[in-house]
């Protein structure tokens, strides 16, 4: 019996996606809730498991655009436990073959010649199977063994970043450079290495530009002293983590202290639509996440009635979506304001861009040790810049300022967030 396999759909407003890669080759052998394929849209990538067990076969290449509810390939469930019946007979045929030439050679090299080859076709198909075709590509140019790199992708699949990860901690050999030139000079050839952006990348481009052109963006600033922060944090982690099994971040502080400002400044939590202003009753916090395909931001629902526990138990199980393909749309949709943490990266001042039709997005950065003056004297103090864009469409400038100074207050003073909830 064969079973269609089918694009699933991701939402309304999605008619289509990209065929980004396949698990599994012509004719394997799947397990059923095996993962077979990925698809990216261009607001999720997402992960499609197989609906029954059997021998695949793929009517669709990697890279093609396929419409939703398309059939990409079908599955023989008949051929499910018999799979293994072609090696059996395949087996008697060599034999005959083999014992003429041994006698020609010393006897000894026929144990040797069986022993050879059997481990380099048992390790090949393996790793062709779960190599994705950049990962393949980076494997094949630095010449590296991928069973040798510890794999932390779903399903125990290699990344591209775990590859990366092991050439920064495994430099390599004066004797394994040579590979390396061959890449510059293919591209020297070339002069300009072109790629189709992903749909995800190109939805990120058409927002950020629709944004610059249609709202009168405008960005203020502040700082943080984050030293009672971080003598909380360091002083609870411990025990929040033994009690809720997640770690305590600054996340968490910036997402209470922003609950607190939009509640005292409605308009920021608001939005346009045509001729009137939208103002949203709950908090629905927007936190932007990188990932390999670029700026992810699902949303954490009605925030203002979650735990410092709670918020940071979102973060971590968008984290887990994101890096097993399981984000789906409906965690992005609903956001009402949007918190970016260039810090991570290293940023020190930045100015976020709105995510429409969001009014506001706030940016923190990274925390560092600045002199400052704290009662007419010169400490030294973690502080952090921040930023607040704003649509000036519908928040004026003295609510944007004392809006990112409430939210300066919150962080400073933790324990006035603690007792307001």
């Amino acid at each position: 019996m064969q079973i269609e396999i089918k694009v699933p759909s991701v939402g309304e407003s999605i008619t289509e996606a990209i065929l980004a890669q396949w698990y599994k080759q012509n004719g394997d052998s799947v397990q059923k809730d095996e993962a077979l394929f990925v698809i990216e849209t261009d607001k999720v990538t997402l992960e499609v498991v197989a609906e029954a067990s059997g021998i695949l076969t793929r009517k669709a290449a990697e890279g093609d655009t396929v419409a939703i509810g398309a059939v990409v390939g079908f599955i023989d469930a008949a051929k499910a436990g018999a799979a293994p019946a072609p090696p059996e007979k395949a087996a008697p045929a060599p034999p005959p073959a083999e014992p003429e030439p041994t006698p020609l050679p010393a006897p000894a090299a026929a144990p040797q010649a069986p022993a050879a080859p059997e481990p380099s076709p048992a390790a090949t198909p393996p790793a062709d199977a779960i190599l994705s075709p950049a990962v393949r590509r980076l494997v094949a140019a630095r010449q590296l063994d991928p069973a040798a790199i510890p794999a932390t992708g779903p399903g125990g699949r290699l990344t591209k970043g775990d590859v990366l990860l092991y050439l920064e901690t495994h430099p390599p050999q004066p004797g394994a450079v040579p590979p390396a030139p061959a890449a510059p000079e293919t591209a020297a050839v070339e002069g300009v290495v072109r790629k189709p952006m992903s749909p995800i990348r190109r939805r990120i481009a058409q927002r950020l530009l629709a944004a610059r052109q249609n709202t009168a963006m405008l960005t203020t600033f502040n700082e943080i002293d984050m030293s009672r922060a971080m003598a909380i944090r360091s002083r609870y982690k411990a025990d929040f983590k033994d009690r809720h099994g997640v770690n305590l971040g600054f996340m968490s502080f910036f997402i209470k202290a922003s609950v607190d400002a939009l509640q005292l400044f409605p308009a920021i939590n608001a939005f346009i639509e045509g001729q009137d202003i939208l103002y949203n009753t709950d908090a629905n916090i927007a936190v932007a996440i990188g990932s390999e395909k670029g700026l992810v931001v699902p949303v954490i629902r009605r925030a203002q009635t979650m735990s410092f526990a709670g918020l940071e138990k979102a973060i971590v199980d968008y984290v887990a979506k994101i890096k097993d393909n399981r984000l789906a749309l409906t965690d992005l949709e609903g956001g009402t304001f949007t918190i970016s943490n260039g810090g991570v990266y290293g940023s020190l001042l930045s100015t976020p861009i709105l995510n429409m039709p969001q009014s506001g997005i706030l940016g923190m950065h990274k925390i560092e040790k600045r002199p400052v003056v704290v009662n007419d004297e010169i400490v030294i103090r973690p502080m952090m810049y921040v930023a607040l864009s704003y649509d000036h469409r519908i928040v004026d400038g003295r609510e944007a300022v004392t809006f990112l100074k409430r939210i300066k207050e919150c962080v400073e003073d933790p324990e006035r967030m603690m007792m307001e909830i």
